[in-house]
């Protein structure tokens, strides 16, 4: 949701993400510039003995356990905007993003702090966790404003296209060559994207587009911290991260705020503990196994969002959904194919 994760956690890393990311260090360092200089210094990857400390150094790669951890993240990504779906019935989005996203910071810290201390926000890339921060609070936001207006199933379809986002960026910005069979399957990829919103239902349509403005983000602003998880232990990742959301959605509240029953409190609380094990559980999953490995299991998460969907709201997946997923997903694996196949 994302979501990459999205919904809404980092969406599958992409090689035309890390090739712009380069690109653009690289301009910075031949312009000589200080704002280049300094926009090159917060997007280059770090070695371990950069980053304030100790050196996190990539475990021996571990597939099936990877591959299990992602399966994980997407369950509770699902459950995790199903839960936001629900409150925005009868609660401003604001306040229900400050909610899950407060509740997720408590227990992270709760688990977190006691063992590694406040040394876990030790880093030498602050810009680049902001930037991460910010980026999840903004994309998990247009991803609740998207399921509140759309199915649940349809959003996180809508989702999908991030990687071809990226592709397109890559081709438009980088002036990346792209054959006849690349621009192909992105033409084939946002087919699938225009199948899947159903065009004629208005409705359907207002949420494809915060789907849409999601999937988006995910494939450009979140080229600033490819490779964080080579440089930067899970732990500091996610806390970085769950506090920066937090302060993000406390300005959200200035657009409204109901005080909440009990019972809608626990739930939003649930959301936000789903939400932050999602981000843990999506890094760990990175952490373990090649990226090419574990990204096709992200697309389970069409499969439980239909599920709670059909049990919680009576939503059917129709054909359009059907086949315009099939045909983003398709996309997205043979790119993903042949980014792996390029290295």
């Amino acid at each position: 949701m994302t979501i990459t994760p999205t919904n809404n956690v980092d969406a599958p890393p992409t090689h035309a993400l890390q090739r712009l990311r380069s690109s653009i260090v690289g301009a910075g360092t031949r312009a000589g510039t200080r704002a280049g200089a300094r926009l090159g210094a917060l997007l280059r990857p770090r070695r371990g003995s950069e980053t304030g400390g100790t050196a996190f150094a990539k475990p021996t790669d571990n597939v099936p356990l990877g591959i299990l951890w992602m399966i994980g993240a997407t369950i509770l990504l699902a459950i995790a905007a199903a839960v936001a779906k629900w409150q925005v019935q009868f609660y401003p989005v604001g306040e229900v993003m400050f909610i899950r996203s407060l509740a997720g910071l408590v227990v992270c810290a709760a688990l977190i702090l006691p063992v590694s201390g406040f040394a876990v926000f030790s880093t030498k890339r602050p810009g680049a966790h902001v930037a991460r921060g910010l980026s999840q609070a903004i994309s998990q936001t247009l991803t609740v404003i998207a399921v509140s207006l759309m199915p649940l199933a349809g959003a996180v379809a809508i989702s999908f296209s991030a990687p071809l986002w990226a592709a397109l960026l890559s081709i438009l910005w980088l002036k990346e060559r792209a054959g006849p069979a690349r621009w192909a399957v992105l033409l084939t990829g946002f087919s699938g994207v225009i199948i899947v919103t159903n065009p004629g239902v208005d409705a359907f349509q207002i949420g494809a587009l915060f789907a849409l403005g999601n999937a988006i983000m995910y494939g450009s602003v979140t080229v600033a911290v490819r490779g964080m998880t080579a440089t930067e232990s899970s732990n500091t990742l996610l806390m970085w991260q769950m506090v920066t959301m937090a302060i993000c959605h406390s300005f959200l509240l200035l657009f409204g705020f109901r005080w909440p029953t009990a019972i809608d409190g626990a739930m939003m609380a649930f959301g936000g503990i789903a939400n932050a094990a999602a981000q843990y559980t999506w890094t760990k999953a990175l952490l373990l196994a090649p990226t090419s490995a574990v990204s096709p299991f992200y697309y389970l998460m069409l499969v439980w969002a239909m599920v709670i969907g059909f049990v919680v709201w009576g939503d059917v997946p129709t054909a359009a959904l059907l086949i315009g997923s099939a045909i983003v997903i398709a996309a997205g694996m043979f790119l993903l194919w042949h980014e792996t196949k390029r290295r």
